[in-house]
Formats: C-alpha cells, structure tokens, sequence
C-alpha cells in the first residue's frame, strides 16, 4: 500500500466525518425532550446550536434569545455560544484540513512523507476542539435546571462524538502509516563497479 491511497483512504473518512461535523451543526437536535400525551399528538422540543424547535406550535426560534442572556442565564448563554464557536472553529479546520490532504494527495513524494506530522496534527485538533464542544454540552444537559429529567441528549450529540472519534481514528491510520510502510518508490542503490 503506498502513502498516496493511504491519504486517499483518509482522505474518504475525513469527507465523512466533516459531513458528520456539518450535520452535527445544522441540524437542531443536541438535546431534545419528547413527551406523548392522551389527549393530542406527543409533544417533541429540541434545542440545536442557534435553534430550539418545538412540536406545540410546528416553528424553530433563535436560540438562545437575547431575552434569554441576561441576569443568571448569562453562564448558560456563554457556554452555548461557545459550543456554537467551537463547532464552527472545528469547520474552519476541516477546510484546512482537507487543503492539506489535497496538496498531500497531489504533492510529490516528499510532501506525502513529510505531511504526516501536518495531517496527524490538524485531524487531532479539530477532533480535541469538537469533544471539547460536546462536553460542554453534555455538562449544560447534566446541570442545567432547564433541562429537567425527560431530556436527552440527541442526534447532532451523536453525530459530533463520531466526527470526533474518526477523526482520531483517522489521525491514528496517518501516524501509523509513517511507520509502518516503507518509503514509496525509493531509489535504489547503484552496484559498485568495482572488483
């Protein structure tokens, strides 16, 4: 296996875990609550990085308001902003990300052996950012008092932890390969003339 479909296998897990990243962002479902009721339809309201939708009146909002950020919710308002910066810092690296794979990809041999500290080190951060993200979720949904029992954490929750992990995963195949496979096409010794 040579250090260019190496870069290209990363290159289709990367892809995949980016879309999990953007998924992860776009969709409002990091903690939802669901409810069935006797009388009506069962009730689901879900909270996403700048919306929180709601099933009793069919429509999403701004979240969180400017309503919503003063007096003592300004510690939660913070910590969700700062999920949303995080989240989108993480897309930032990506795009850098895959800049550095497609140079990689199409580069010479030398770029392709040399990048591995590069590549390793970019996919690392934008997984350390995105679980740093996901924790601070997981620490509003556990204290919170808006998020009483009944509310979990929900789909973009589980779609940003595997965004994550295979970009470690990934960053682990990369690192690996710098030591694992030979040198791609070396040159090869000239016999000695001599005798």
């Amino acid at each position: 296996m040579t250090r260019r479909s190496v870069y290209g296998a990363a290159l289709i897990t990367f892809l995949a875990a980016s879309a999990l990243t953007l998924t992860s962002i776009i969709l409002p479902q990091w903690i939802s609550w669901d409810a069935s009721s006797n009388v009506g339809p069962p009730v689901h309201v879900s909270y996403g990085l700048h919306k929180r939708c709601s099933s009793l009146d069919g429509s999403c909002h701004h979240f969180p308001s400017d309503a919503e950020c003063h007096g003592d919710e300004r510690y939660f308002c913070s910590m969700w902003r700062s999920v949303g910066f995080l989240m989108s810092f993480a897309i930032v690296i990506e795009g850098m990300t895959l800049i550095a794979f497609l140079v990689m990809i199409t580069g010479g041999k030398q770029k392709r052996e040399g990048g591995w500290g590069v590549m390793g080190a970019l996919l690392v951060l934008g997984g350390v950012v995105q679980g740093i993200g996901m924790s601070l979720i997981a620490y509003l949904h556990n204290n919170d008092p808006r998020f009483y029992p009944g509310f979990h954490l929900s789909t973009s929750f589980v779609l940003c932890t595997a965004s994550w992990v295979t970009l470690g995963l990934t960053a682990v195949g990369i690192i690996a390969s710098r030591f694992l496979l030979e040198e791609e096409g070396g040159y090869e010794l000239i016999p000695n003339e001599q005798g």
